[in-house]
C-alpha cells in the first residue's frame, strides 16, 4: 500500500512538471494584458480610440486583473486598480440598498446615496432603475465582463444625466475562437457562502454566442441578513462582413435580501424581492473612414419590499451616433439619444400611478491631431427633459505627446444630473427639484518606462458643483432641497509594473480633499496589489488603506457627522492550476481582522475564507 502512494505521488508530480507549458503559455497571455501600452478604449470618445488621444481621465481594467483578485461582483475589483473610485458594500455578499448608501458607487467624492451621479453601462448600454435613477450594483458579475472603463470625472457630453461623477463601462465576453467553450465554477466558505457560475460559448463562421448563469447566496454575519441572487445572460453575435455586424444579448438578476438594520438600533428584519433585466440590440458599422452604431435597449424591474412597496420600472431608449474622418488627423463624431424612464409605484400616492419622462439629446465632439503630437478635442450636447428642460453642456480638451511613452493632459468639462422620480414624487418629495451640476478642471500625465514594463499615470483636479439635492431640516421636519455646494480638490496617481515573467505589482492612491463633508468619499486611499506565478501556482495580495470616510452625515446640522476610523484591509488569494482546464483555489479576506464599516451601522466581516475550483473545456 505505501509504495503504491508512492507510485501516485510520482505519476502526480511527473504529469504536473509535463503540463507547465501550457501554463506558462497562460501566464504570457496574462503579462500582455499587464503591459499594454497603446490602450484602446471606447468609452471616452464613442469609436475605438488610442487612450492618450482622449483628454478626459480614462482608466481600463483587463478580464485578468479581474480574475486576479477572486471577486464575484466586479466593482469591488475596480478598487485595486482604478484611484479615485470607492463602492460601498455591506454583508459577505450583497451590496443591497440601504439608509446609509451601499449600493453607491463613488468617483472623486460624488456618488449619491445610493448612487445615481455615477453612470453604470453595459455594453454602453444605462443601467439604472426608472424611479430611484440608480444601476443594481448585485448584478454585475466577473464570469460576464472582458474587461471594464472607467471615465474618471464628467462625462455628460457622451452619456447625459447620471454621468455627473463618471462613468464605468462593462463590455462584457465575446466567443472568439471556433466551435464549443464551457466553463463553469464553485466557492464555499464563511457563513454558509456559496458561488456556483457557468459560462457557454459557440462560435461558427460569422455567427458567436455567449451565455452564463450564476448563483450566490449566504446566511450573513448577522441574524436576518441572508442573501440570495441568481443571473443569467445571454449574448448573440452576427458578423455579416468585416465592416457590419448585429449584436443581441438579454440578462437578468433576482435577488431576495434581508436588512437587519443598524447595530446601534433595535433589530428592525428588512427584506426586498427585486427583480431587474435587460434586453440590447446593436447594429455597428466600421469602415476605413467612418465607424458608429445604432443600439436599442430595454430595462426593466419589478421591486417587492417588505414594509408594502411595490414598484414596477423601466428604462427604454434608443442612441445613435457616427464618427467621420473628414480629413487627415481629423475626427468628427455626431450622435444623438432617445430616452423614456419611469414607472409604476404604490409609495407615497394615493394609488398607482405611471410616471414617465422623456429625453432626447444630441451631441457633437471634433477632435483634430496637429504633427502627430498635439490633439485639440471640443464638444457640446444639447439634452431637452420633459420636466426640467433644456441643458447645454460643453468639454475642452487637449492631448500632448511629445513622445511615444509621455502624453499631457487637459480638460474642462461639464457634468448633471437630473432629479429622480423618487426625489419628486415619493421619499420626501419635492416636485420643484431641479438639475445638479458640476464643472471639473484637470491635468493629466501618462509615462512608460523600462520598454513599457512600467506604466505610470498622475492626474490632479477641481470638481465645483452647484444646486446639489440634499434632505435638509430635523426629523419629522425634514425636505429635499437644491441646497448644496462643494469643491473637491485632488490628486490620483496609479502604477503598474510588470517586473519580471511571473511577477506583477498595481498600486494606486488617491487623495481628495472636501469643502464639506460626503459620505462614501474617503479622503486617502491606496491600493497595492502583487501577483506573483510560478509555474501551476499563482499568488494574489493585496492591500486597502482607507483614512477619513465619513459614514454617517445627518440633516440636522447641530449633529456631528461620524467619521470611520482608519482602517487596512489584506486579502490574498493562492491557486494551482492543476491542469490546463483545471484551476483550484483558496481566498483569504480581511487577515488583518480589521473592525470597521463602510455604511454606519453595517459591520463589516472579520476574517473569512472561502475556497474552490474553475474548470474550463
Amino acid at each position: 500500500m505505501h509504495n503504491f502512494s508512492l507510485k501516485v505521488l510520482r505519476n502526480i508530480f511527473f504529469i504536473l512538471f509535463f503540463l507547465d507549458m501550457p501554463i506558462q503559455s497562460f501566464a504570457q497571455k496574462l503579462e500582455k494584458d499587464s503591459v499594454n501600452l497603446d490602450e484602446l478604449i471606447v468609452t471616452g470618445s464613442k469609436k475605438e480610440i488610442s487612450r492618450k488621444l482622449v483628454p478626459l481621465s480614462v482608466s481600463q481594467v483587463s478580464q485578468s486583473e479581474i480574475e486576479s483578485t477572486g471577486q464575484v461582483n466586479i466593482l469591488p475589483a475596480l478598487n485595486d486598480f482604478v484611484p479615485g473610485v470607492f463602492v460601498t458594500e455591506r454583508n459577505i455578499l450583497g451590496f443591497g440598498v440601504s439608509t446609509g448608501g451601499s449600493g453607491s458607487i463613488s468617483i472623486r467624492g460624488v456618488g449619491g446615496s445610493p448612487n445615481n451621479e455615477v453612470l453604470v453601462l453595459i455594453d454602453g448600454h444605462p443601467q439604472f432603475q426608472g424611479l430611484f435613477g440608480h444601476p443594481l450594483a448585485d448584478a454585475y458579475t466577473a464570469s460576464d465582463v472582458e474587461k471594464v472603463e472607467i471615465i474618471r470625472g464628467p462625462a455628460s457630453l457622451l452619456y447625459g444625466s447620471n454621468a455627473m461623477g463618471g462613468v464605468i463601462n462593462i463590455i462584457t465576453k465575446k466567443q472568439y475562437q471556433e466551435g464549443l467553450r464551457v466553463g463553469f465554477g464553485a466557492a464555499y466558505g464563511s457563513y454558509n457562502t456559496q458561488k456556483l457560475y457557468e459560462t457557454i460559448g459557440y462560435k461558427k463562421g460569422k455567427l458567436s454566442i455567449f451565455s452564463s448563469l450564476n448563483h450566490d447566496q449566504t446566511d450573513g454575519i448577522r441574524p436576518h441578513t441572508d442573501f440570495n441572487i441568481s443571473n443569467g445572460y445571454l449574448k448573440t453575435a452576427y458578423r455579416f462582413d468585416e465592416h457590419l455586424k448585429l449584436t443581441a444579448d438579454v440578462n437578468i438578476a433576482m435577488f431576495i435580501g434581508n436588512d437587519n438594520g443598524s447595530v446601534y438600533s433595535a433589530p428592525a428584519p428588512f427584506g426586498a424581492n427585486i427583480t431587474r433585466g435587460k434586453a440590447a440590440l446593436s447594429l455597428e458599422n466600421k469602415f476605413e473612414k467612418w465607424e458608429g452604431a445604432l443600439k436599442l435597449y430595454h430595462n426593466f424591474g419589478e421591486h417587492t419590499l417588505t414594509d408594502g412597496f411595490h414598484s414596477t420600472d423601466r428604462n427604454s431608449g434608443i442612441m445613435l451616433y457616427q464618427s467621420i474622418n473628414l480629413f487627415q488627423g481629423n475626427t468628427l463624431t455626431a450622435g444623438t439619444d432617445l430616452t423614456q424612464y419611469g414607472g409604476i409605484a404604490n409609495q407615497g400616492l394615493k394609488h398607482d400611478s405611471l410616471l414617465l419622462v422623456n429625453d432626447m439629446a444630441i451631441y457633437a465632439t471634433m477632435q483634430q491631431t496637429f504633427f502627430k503630437k498635439l490633439t485639440l478635442t471640443a464638444g457640446l450636447r444639447f439634452e431637452n427633459n420633459s420636466i426640467y428642460g433644456n441643458e447645454l453642456v460643453p468639454l475642452g480638451g487637449i492631448t500632448y505627446s511629445p513622445t511615444a511613452e509621455t502624453t499631457f493632459k487637459a480638460s474642462v468639462s461639464k457634468g448633471f444630473r437630473d432629479p429622480t422620480l423618487m426625489e419628486l414624487y415619493l421619499y420626501v418629495p419635492n416636485p420643484a427639484l431641479q438639475p445638479e451640476r458640476v464643472v471639473n478642471y484637470e491635468i493629466g500625465w501618462l509615462q512608460s518606462l523600462l520598454d513599457n514594463k512600467l506604466n505610470l499615470e498622475l492626474t490632479t483636479y477641481k470638481l465645483v458643483g452647484d444646486n446639489m439635492i440634499q434632505v435638509v431640516g430635523i426629523f419629522p421636519a425634514i425636505q429635499r432641497m437644491n441646497t448644496g455646494s462643494f469643491v473637491n480638490t485632488g490628486i490620483e496617481f496609479s502604477a503598474k509594473y510588470a517586473v519580471t515573467n511571473n511577477l506583477f505589482l498595481h498600486a494606486n492612491y488617491s487623495y481628495l480633499d472636501l469643502s464639506k463633508a460626503i459620505i462614501a468619499a474617503p479622503r486617502q486611499q491606496m491600493n497595492v496589489s502583487a501577483n506573483y506565478r510560478y509555474k501551476m501556482w499563482d499568488l494574489n495580495a493585496s492591500a486597502q488603506y482607507i483614512e477619513k470616510l465619513y459614514t454617517f452625515i445627518s440633516p440636522n446640522p447641530t449633529v456631528a457627522p461620524v467619521i470611520e476610523p482608519n482602517y487596512l484591509l489584506l486579502d490574498m488569494r493562492l491557486s494551482v492550476r492543476l491542469l490546463k482546464q483545471l484551476e483550484l483555489f483558496a481566498d483569504g479576506n480581511n487577515l488583518l481582522n480589521q473592525q470597521y464599516q463602510i455604511n454606519y451601522g453595517y459591520p463589516m466581516p472579520g476574517i473569512n475564507f472561502n475556497v474552490g475550483f474553475n474548470m474550463s473545456l
